[in-house]
């Protein structure tokens, strides 16, 4: 079979090292009892040592020429189920059996990981955990603390919405093409945070508008939205910027 190029449109970097892949499936841990599920398989690079050690397996593509390379890697396996669809569309409750949650993994195009993410997490009461490739800066953004310099929106908005823990770093030869990024594993468990969100819209849409303009002062960049007797309520500085305070800051500002 000839080799297949990589398309641009859908963000392909096929993963190729052996080592990185072995690290990944040693760090998935799959069991024959998981509802695993591999989002833009691609080649089948990981699709056949974690179809080897789950025992069965569906992964979610949207580039159908792929997929009888992915069949051919898999050894045409009946325990591999394909679903033909756009990752950021596919309703993953659908793909879990009654009663079952599932663990997801894959290697995500960098042009929609952040939307993906959010998609997911829309759907956490059917999901364990999530283990993810990306680009090693988002998972940076993703794991920030308050005063980071990578600490932004996504961090906040993930903070409040699952335990998310950087596991190791992948270099650029590790995939065919190279990008020109470095990238990096994240582990992801969806949880309820410890403090309360009275509206999960408004929280999104505070964090949005506070790192918009996160030089600004919070009083200004939140003007119109929160006044100087709100912000005393919630016990947060209007002096302060976005980039210091924590998700229960900001859960406390969309409460008053």
């Amino acid at each position: 079979m000839s080799a297949h190029q990589a398309k641009k449109r859908f963000g392909q970097n096929f993963l190729h090292d052996p080592n990185v892949i072995d690290r990944i499936v040693r760090t998935l841990n799959p069991q024959p009892q998981d509802n695993l599920i591999e989002i833009g398989p691609g080649l089948g690079a990981l699709t056949a040592p974690l179809l080897a050690r789950a025992g069965k397996l569906t992964v979610v593509e949207i580039d159908r020429d792929v997929i009888p390379h992915l069949q051919t890697a898999c050894n045409h396996s009946p325990d591999l189920t394909i679903v033909e669809a756009d990752a950021l569309k596919q309703d993953y409750r659908q793909l879990a059996a009654p009663g079952a949650r599932l663990r997801l993994v894959g290697n995500l195009p960098y042009n929609i990981s952040t939307p993906l993410l959010f998609h997911l997490l829309e759907q956490a009461s059917a999901i364990i955990d999530m283990h993810f490739m990306l680009q090693k800066e988002v998972v940076e953004r993703m794991c920030a603390a308050p005063g980071d310099d990578a600490y932004g929106r996504l961090s906040v908005a993930l903070a409040a919405r699952c335990q998310v823990d950087y596991l190791f770093h992948v270099g650029p030869g590790a995939f065919k093409p190279a990008p020109k990024v470095d990238s990096a594993i994240v582990r992801l468990i969806p949880r309820a945070p410890d403090f309360e969100i009275a509206d999960q819209t408004r929280f999104d849409e505070l964090i949005r508008l506070a790192f918009s303009q996160r030089r600004k002062t919070l009083s200004n960049a939140l003007k119109g939205h929160i006044s100087a007797e709100q912000f005393t309520a919630a016990n947060v500085d209007p002096r302060a910027r976005a980039e210091t305070l924590h998700a229960r800051d900001f859960a406390r500002l969309c409460a008053v």
